[in-house]
C-alpha cells in the first residue's frame, strides 16, 4: 500500500516545488519590472484635483516626451516652473492650436471641442478666454482644477511666453494612485481627446505586472501549504 502511494507523493512534491519556483519568478520579476518601469511620486498640490490630490502617492510609467498623448497626466521638471517634479495634464501637443471657451465652456483643440469629465463639477475648461499655438516639440499643460493651478494658461497670460513646456522635460506618465488606501486605483483614460488623431495612450504594463505578481504570490502560497496539507491527509488515512 505504501509503495503505491510514493509516486503520488513524489509527484505532488515536484508540482509543489515547481509552483513555488514559478511563483518566485513571477513575484520577484513583477517587483523588478515595476522598479525599472515605474517611479513613485508624491503629489505636491491640489492643482490636479479631483483626479489626484495633494499628498497622494502615485505610480508613473517612465516615458520620453515623444510618447506623450493628449490627455495624459505627466510628470515633468522644468527650471522655469521651479526645479521640482510637477504633475499636469497635457491638453495639446506641438503643432496644435488650443483655445477656450465655446458656448458650453469647453476647451477646443484644432477646432474640435473637448468634453473633460475629470474637471471639478461645474467648472469651465478655463477661467479666461484664450487661444494659443503650441510650438513643435512643446506641450500645453493644464491642471484639472483650472481655478487653482499654475500652468501653461497662467504663464501664457502673465508673461511674454507661449506658456508651454518642452516635451523633453517629461519623465513619466501617471497611471495609478497607490496611497492613501481609499484612493487606490488606476487613473482613468482621457477619452475626451479620442476624436483627435493620436490622442489615446496605449495601456501601460502596470496591470500585467500586478497580475503576474498576484499569480506568483498565489503559486508560492499553494506550494508552501502543499506539504502540511499532504501530511495531514496521510495521517488521517493512517488513523482510520
Amino acid at each position: 500500500m505504501s509503495t503505491a502511494r510514493r509516486p503520488r507523493v513524489r509527484l505532488g512534491a515536484v508540482l509543489a516545488n515547481t509552483a513555488v519556483a514559478v511563483g518566485c519568478v513571477l513575484f520577484l520579476g513583477g517587483f523588478v519590472l515595476a522598479a525599472i518601469l515605474y517611479q513613485p511620486y508624491e503629489v505636491p498640490t491640489d492643482s490636479m484635483a479631483p483626479t489626484v490630490s495633494a499628498g497622494d502617492r502615485v505610480l508613473a510609467h517612465r516615458i520620453g516626451g515623444d510618447e506623450v498623448h493628449r490627455g495624459d497626466v505627466v510628470v515633468f521638471r522644468d527650471e522655469t516652473w521651479g526645479d521640482v517634479p510637477m504633475l499636469k495634464r497635457a491638453v495639446a501637443l506641438g503643432g496644435d492650436t488650443v483655445a477656450c471657451c465655446d458656448d458650453r465652456g469647453r476647451l477646443s483643440v484644432n477646432g474640435i471641442p473637448v468634453d473633460e469629465p475629470y474637471l471639478p463639477d461645474g467648472q469651465a475648461a478655463a477661467p479666461y478666454s484664450f487661444s494659443a499655438e503650441v510650438p513643435e516639440g512643446e506641450l500645453f499643460l493644464l491642471g484639472d482644477d483650472r481655478l487653482n493651478s499654475i500652468d501653461s494658461l497662467t504663464r501664457l497670460l502673465g508673461e511674454e511666453t507661449t506658456g508651454t513646456v518642452p516635451a523633453e522635460a517629461v519623465s513619466a506618465r501617471v497611471e495609478a494612485v497607490v496611497w492613501p488606501p481609499e484612493r487606490i486605483g488606476t487613473i482613468p483614460g482621457a477619452g475626451a481627446f479620442d476624436d483627435l488623431p493620436g490622442s489615446t495612450s496605449p495601456d501601460g504594463p502596470l496591470r500585467p505586472i500586478l497580475l503576474a505578481t498576484a499569480v506568483g504570490a498565489a503559486l508560492i502560497l499553494a506550494g508552501a501549504v502543499y506539504g502540511p496539507v499532504s501530511r495531514g491527509l496521510r495521517r488521517r488515512r493512517a488513523a482510520r
